[in-house]
């Protein structure tokens, strides 16, 4: 018996938990007909005074709606009632619990299947204290004990918003779909009377305006600890205020289907919360899982005085138990350091593999679209579900006016939970993290969790560097390794651009048409039209040291070549001569595309720009170091080389670019059209850039492609 009462005490929790995690204004149907009699204006037959008077009165009610608007982007209405793409507040988003499904209901001022036959009695009621119009309980999803401390100017002028301001959509509601006993309303009434606290929001006048408003918004239309405040025994949040003997667990953080909500109590610095609040990403760090939704829909709106006010209100609240530092400054990329076991664990292999593109070997990420990793809260947390959770199912940012691009993060579930376990352990263990290890156990009960599957069926088998390790030659293979990802740094006197190997071929030769090095060289030697002849890999290696990275040659004989060719000799496997091997190359485009250079330079400044600068000059830190490489000008591929090509460089762009687009592993790659493609690689392929000496030595005997350079 003690077993069982067990289970359903937890199960009970991880529904209210689960279902907090939502921010609605309402769940069910809790809006009202605004009532013209409240608002009536008095219209007399008077000519011009008749005028202004309706001038007038049309004036304060756009203003009262506009105020409730405001309001509504406050308590985050539209997260929870608008599905994507749907008509606002029309409802039907489906709300997963571990025990069935509740869909948000219509709250459009429709007579018929939205909220117009409500009174503004009836919507207060169901905002403070979660009981609708016929008498029914509201699940927890909707957080009223959070409205319950709104003002009453603001309950009003959300209303009237409501009933005035949106517009009326026929949409019938779906009934909640809850198994037994969850299907059971009545005992919410118990719940309401234990732990509902009815009491509007009261000032500390021992505080000044600001603290008190910043309290306000945080503690009422906010509902910040729904999320952020731990349960007690009956489900409730601990604390509702900073007050009180149980005000030390308000918004000290909690766990919500997975997420880590973390603490927000002494928060960063006033700047970078208004920050993160406004544009969803700070110096620290970018959102992740339902505050992505919350920055989109309801933050970014919020007048910067609210948004300082919430700022100065959560730093003054003391630290929690087991909140981690505050650290006063990022990582700095310029200072940064790369870890010293990145190139001699599986951890760190992984990492380099699959993370660094985007975060960096240094872990400091990319400023404005990619985040530091580098003492970052999610990262360092003790509870590492945020991280692992992001992991296998993919990230996203937040879409707001700072940034409305959306960058994005495949999920990595394809990948083994040993697998995921060893490089998220190096990723708390670096850059000053301090967090401890991650193990595979973990990883697969989050996985089964959260039901996580791959989002597609590869054909290509992406090769793990941390393989590299189990190798009778590691130390080789890793440098070679290493010289296709930094080659400039590596290889100075070889190497005459900006450029690195794996500028073309990414993630060191690891990606499905992003011309990976997978059995490159079981077609060694191989003809080569542009050659004419018969060409070894060396040789092969060589053409890109002199084309694309318009430089020299390296020694056939010296370590370092050797060392490349011994890592495209593991990468061949079991490869033969005679064999097609999926995801090699880059593909083709159809060369009867015309390019249209014009939509190339737009196409460019849309989606390639904000990596490879403005002017094809690339993207550099601090310290001048490259970040993404320039496309165009001295520092870039001479003419030689095939990107010079405009249909080689299309088919490229057309699988590979730009990175976090969407959801493909691994890197969110590609994702223009042909068409796109096709006009913007005529764009940047024909924009200066060095000549190329031996031009005319190429194809003496072969046909030369409609698109050379030269």
């Amino acid at each position: 018996m003690t077993g069982t009462f067990s289970k359903l005490f937890d199960t009970l929790r991880r529904f209210v938990i689960a279902t907090t995690k939502f921010y609605p204004v309402l769940l069910i149907a809790a809006s009202l007909l605004f009532s013209h009699r409240a608002w009536a204006i008095e219209l007399r037959p008077s000519g011009a005074n008749l005028a202004l008077q309706v001038t007038t009165a049309s004036e304060k009610k756009s203003a009262l709606i506009n105020r409730g608007e405001y309001v509504a982007h406050l308590g985050d209405c539209i997260a929870c009632h608008t599905v994507p793409n749907g008509k606002l507040m029309s409802g039907g988003l489906e709300l997963k619990t571990p025990f069935g499904s509740l869909y948000s209901t219509n709250i459009t001022p429709d007579v018929e299947t939205g909220i117009g036959k409500y009174s503004f009695e009836q919507f207060d009621r169901a905002m403070r204290k979660g009981v609708a119009s016929d008498g029914r309980n509201l699940y927890s999803a909707m957080p009223y004990p959070s409205y319950a401390k709104m003002t009453g100017e603001d309950m009003r002028v959300l209303y009237a918003y409501l009933t005035q301001g949106v517009a009326s959509v026929k949409q019938l509601n779906k009934p909640a779909e809850m198994s037994w006993p969850f299907s059971m309303r009545w005992g919410l009434s118990l719940w309401n009377g234990a732990f509902l606290d009815g009491t509007l929001f009261k000032s500390d006048t021992t505080k000044d305006a600001r603290w008190n408003r910043g309290a306000y918004l945080v503690q009422g239309p906010g509902h910040c600890g729904a999320c952020h405040t731990p349960r007690g025994i009956g489900f409730q949040e601990k604390a509702m205020t900073q007050e009180g003997s149980n005000g030390k667990f308000y918004l000290s953080g909690e766990t919500v289907e997975a997420w880590r909500a973390l603490s927000l109590r002494n928060l960063w610095a006033v700047e970078d919360t208004v920050l993160l609040l406004k544009t969803g990403q700070n110096r620290f760090g970018s959102v992740s899982g339902s505050m992505v939704e919350v920055i989109h829909h309801s933050t970014q709106y919020f007048s910067d005085d609210d948004l300082t006010a919430i700022a100065i209100y959560l730093k003054s609240l003391p630290p929690g138990k087991n909140d981690l530092p505050i650290p006063a400054v990022p990582v700095d990329a310029a200072t940064s350091t790369i870890p010293l076991n990145l190139f001699s664990t599986r951890g760190g292999l992984g990492y380099l593999q699959f993370c660094a593109a985007c975060h960096r070997q240094d872990g400091a990420g990319v400023k404005g679209i990619f985040p530091s990793l580098a003492q970052n809260a999610s990262v360092a947390s003790s509870d590492p579900s945020t991280l692992v959770h992001i992991t296998l199912t993919g990230w996203k940012t937040a879409q707001t006016a700072a940034h409305p691009r959306v960058y994005t993060m495949p999920a990595f579930s394809r990948l083994a939970d040993q697998e995921l376990a060893e490089i998220l352990s190096f990723v708390r263990e670096s850059w000053g993290n301090n967090a401890g290890p991650i193990n595979a156990a973990q990883v697969k009960k989050l996985r089964r969790q959260l039901d996580s599957q791959t989002i597609d069926s590869p054909k290509f088998e992406t090769p793990r560097l941390a393989n590299l390790l189990t190798q009778p030659n590691p130390e080789q293979l890793i440098r070679g390794m290493r010289l296709h990802l930094e080659s400039q740094a590596l290889l100075p006197q070889n190497v005459g651009n900006a450029l690195n190997c794996t500028s073309c071929h990414l993630n060191a030769g690891t990606v499905a048409d992003g011309s990976p090095f997978v059995g490159v060289s079981a077609f060694f030697p191989g003809y080569a039209p542009r050659a004419s002849r018969i060409i070894t890999i060396e040789d092969r290696i060589n053409g890109c040291f002199r084309r694309s990275m318009n430089g020299k040659p390296l020694a056939v004989e010296s370590a370092d070549m050797k060392a490349m060719v011994a890592y495209f000799n593991w990468m061949k496997g079991e490869t033969k001569s005679q064999d097609k091997v999926a995801g090699r190359g880059v593909g083709k485009v159809d060369t009867a595309i015309k390019p249209d250079i014009e939509n190339g330079k737009k196409v460019y400044s849309l989606q390639c720009a904000v990596c490879h600068g403005k002017g094809g000059e690339g993207l550099k830190q601090a310290d001048g170091r490259y970040i993404y490489p320039p496309l165009w000008g001295d520092d870039s591929f001479n003419i030689g080389a095939g990107m010079a090509r405009t249909y080689t460089a299309a088919a490229f762009v057309k699988r590979n670019m730009p990175i976090g687009l969407h959801e493909k592993f691994p890197l969110g790659q590609g994702g223009l059209s042909d068409q796109e493609a096709v006009d913007v690689a005529e764009y940047f392929s024909h924009q200066p850039r060095p000549d190329f000496p031996d031009k005319v030595k190429d194809w003496p005997k072969d046909k030369k492609p409609q698109d050379a350079r030269y």
